[in-house]
């Protein structure tokens, strides 16, 4: 069935049609202009149909912060948080790893060392500290005779290798802490050793210089917090293994210290 122009236009809801009368001055052009209109709008319903913005416009919706998940997180067992650091994509670090590194050791430690994130090697077989700077670690830990796995945890800052082994940026490290978090509330250790200002940093928030934070005590939800270097620095500058060393005696010293008394630590 077709329509006649003023049925159409009835259609589409433009009415009154106001049309010029003859006796009208020729100065007036508003009834020109309506009609005018009209007709753009008759020519826009005879052409092929368009979609609408109001149809194809989603609602805006806020995006969310790159932590978004700490609350699905903070509820998470080992098997779970395995499988969602495993397929994490909340930084751009995912998008060059081979694998992501969760951490390794005993679930159940009373020591927990923190690094800053995974070199090449570490990329490649899914575990923390494996290179040299691993092997250095694990000589301190056999001076305090403890051994990777017993009785001891390793994690990192970031699960991602950043590009080039560098320092993990704010943002990288924020996206990450939820796990770190959860992963120190399911291990519950008595202490936690930061190696490196990357893990001062997401543990503590604190930017000030190693040398101002080394032979303090802090405190991190009631587990006591010691800082050190991180053993890819001590292979760049030896002497500081004595200092390292000293780091590791105050942590075995305030371990021991709360096992004997059974007090609370002054933070």
């Amino acid at each position: 069935m077709s329509l006649s122009r003023e049925q159409m236009l009835a259609e589409m809801g433009i009415t009154p049609i106001w049309r010029l009368r003859d006796s009208a001055p020729v100065g007036d052009r508003a009834g020109e202009a309506v009609g005018e209109i009209a007709g753009a709008a008759l020519e826009a319903a005879q052409s092929p149909a368009q979609p609408t913005v109001a149809a194809t416009v989603a609602p805006m919706v806020p995006s969310a912060p790159a932590t978004a998940p700490t609350a699905a997180v903070d509820a998470l067992d080992w098997p779970e948080l395995s499988r969602r650091v495993a397929d994490c994509k909340l930084c751009p670090l995912c998008q060059q790893r081979k694998q992501a590194v969760l951490g390794v050791g005993d679930r159940r430690a009373d020591w927990l060392f923190i690094g800053e994130g995974p070199g090449a090697d570490e990329d490649v077989q899914g575990e923390p500290f494996v290179g040299q700077a691993g092997k250095l670690l694990d000589n301190m830990l056999a001076a305090l005779d403890l051994v990777r796995g017993d009785k001891v945890y390793i994690a990192n800052a970031v699960k991602c290798r950043p590009p080039g082994n560098r320092t993990p940026e704010a943002a990288e490290m924020a996206a990450c802490r939820p796990y770190l978090e959860r992963q120190i509330a399911l291990i519950q250790p008595k202490i936690i050793v930061l190696l490196g200002k990357a893990a001062v940093h997401s543990v503590l928030h604190d930017d000030k210089s190693l040398a101002s934070l080394r032979g303090r005590l802090f405190d991190y939800q009631g587990i006591p917090v010691v800082v050190t270097y991180h053993p890819a620095y001590l292979l760049r500058n030896l002497p500081d293994k004595a200092k390292a060393w000293e780091d590791l005696l105050f942590a075995r010293r305030t371990l021991r210290a709360a096992a004997n008394s059974g007090a609370e630590l002054p933070f």
